[in-house]
């Protein structure tokens, strides 16, 4: 029998659009259980739960909350990308987790908005470090996916295309869907600022769909580096756009020019951020052109680490900045997200079951073609993440650009629900401290991100040489 020499036989994989559709299933259900903790549980810890029973403290209790759950994330992260790098589970070496870690996040993610223990700092800590800590445990093997599909750059290019328009479908449906249903599940008849503000949360994501999709052509017009400074220029220039609008007039009469300035935010913030994750299969290719080992694991458990490093930054700022400009929350019946803690948790309820079903299809659609072998597998260590960290210069890159950017969206996200919940009611200062939170701490970041961005060495040339000449290497050995 011939021996098969076609571009897929060596790795070059092109998948069919189901596949494309099942892996980027993943992201849309993590999104729909991650990013709904990520933009409303501040709001619901300050506003619903009152965390600590105090409604003054409440936001700097989270804010340190926040941090020590991302300092644990620190030490958890490197020990679960060892472990899925060193260990083949039958049903898969990365894929495996979205279904064993799956089930065990849904309930926590669930629990973390339950008020049974109200106002327990404790059990808020046991639910959200939990939940914290599965959600790595799915999250960084599905990062390592992404890797194992194909070695082909235009194939990775289309694959995370699709899953970051996924990605942003469980945003819209997060960002727009969640102040519809807590409002229509807490007073059966939805205010009109509750309308308002879906409709400037869900503007975060709806560029997904115009502009996602256009990545490929946008990226092989302008080139890689000239896409991230564009996008990233674009989001900018939102923000300013915004915080004039929402300093200098009424913005609730001039409701459209928010959703103008909110829409171009969002355009480049969803290009810029979106296409990074296409670069983690790009420094995985170069780790193991200079080193012989793919460890597609712990490089995702690096940039987990500093994924979640930025979250920690970006998680911590908004309680610091509430509680210092004397952040009170204001009960109205007209409030864009109400208070009733049992129409939170029927969300989170419905979300997170539906995240699960996700990431069941997710595991059905996918399989890994491009692994380490089995001894490579059995010399995986700990100590194989920092070293990869210090020889590997464009992922300290990428580390640091996903530092800046995770901090970005973490912060906007957080704040975005207090932009527009009766952000008149409050006192100046509390104002001036949720516009700096939605404007002006992102925009710095960002202009950190593009001086970062601009330090990354690998083409696309560049990649594809790299690839091509581990191939070589392989088919000699």
């Amino acid at each position: 029998m011939a021996i098969q020499t076609t571009q897929e036989s060596k790795g070059f994989y092109k998948l069919s659009w189901l596949q494309r559709i099942g892996f980027g299933a993943g992201d849309l259900a993590q999104n729909l259980i991650y990013q709904t903790i990520c933009m409303y549980l501040l709001f619901f810890y300050t506003d619903v739960y009152v965390l600590g029973g105090d409604p003054a403290k409440s936001a700097g209790l989270a804010a340190t909350m926040f941090l020590v759950v991302r300092l644990v994330d620190v030490l958890w992260d490197p020990l679960v990308g060892t472990f899925v790098d060193k260990h083949s589970p039958k049903l898969g070496k990365y894929r495996s987790y979205l279904v064993t870690g799956g089930i065990p996040l849904t309930i926590l993610a669930i629990l973390c908005f339950w008020d049974g223990f109200k106002p327990s700092l404790i059990y808020a800590y046991i639910t959200y470090v939990g939940m914290s800590m599965l959600y790595t445990l799915i999250n960084v093997p599905y990062g390592a996916l992404n890797s194992s599909l194909t070695r082909d750059t235009n194939e990775i290019t289309v694959l995370t295309s699709t899953r970051m328009f996924m990605a942003n479908v469980g945003g819209l449906c997060v960002s727009a869907g969640v102040p519809i249903l807590v409002a229509f599940l807490a007073w059966k008849d939805v205010p009109k600022q509750t309308i308002e503000t879906a409709l400037f949360m869900g503007l975060g994501s709806l560029p997904a769909f115009i502009f996602m999709p256009l990545v490929p052509a946008i990226k092989q017009k302008v080139g890689k580096k000239n896409m991230f400074y564009i996008f990233l220029t674009v989001a900018i220039v939102g923000m300013a756009f915004l915080y004039i609008i929402s300093k200098f007039t009424n913005m609730y009469e001039h409701m459209w020019l928010v959703y103008v300035a909110q829409f171009i935010k969002s355009t480049g913030v969803i290009v810029a951020t979106g296409y990074m994750w296409a670069l983690i299969p790009e420094v995985i290719s170069y780790g193991e052109y200079t080193t012989g080992r793919r460890i597609s694991g712990i490089v995702n458990a690096l940039t987990g680490i500093f994924f979640k490093a930025g979250m920690a930054l970006g998680g911590v700022i908004p309680g610091l900045v509430l509680a210092a400009t004397s952040y009170v929350p204001k009960e109205s019946e007209g409030n864009a997200l109400p208070s009733d803690s049992n129409a939170w948790f029927l969300t989170m309820l419905i979300f997170s079951l539906v995240g699960l079903s996700l990431l069941i299809f997710c595991f059905s659609q996918t399989k890994e073609r491009v692994v380490m072998d089995e001894k490579e597998t059995k010399n995986v260590k700990v100590s194989d993440l920092w070293k990869e960290f210090f020889r590997n210069r464009p992922l300290r890159v990428i580390a640091l650009f996903f530092i800046t950017a995770f901090a970005m969206m973490s912060v906007g996200n957080a704040a975005g629900a207090y932009f527009m919940n009766g952000l008149d009611q409050q006192a100046p200062l509390a104002q001036e401290g949720i516009r700096w939170l939605v404007c002006v701490i992102p925009a710095l970041l960002l202009g950190l991100a593009m001086w970062i961005i601009s330090k990354y060495e690998l083409s696309d040339e560049k990649i594809d040489q790299i690839n091509k000449e581990i191939e070589a290497r392989s088919n000699k050995e």
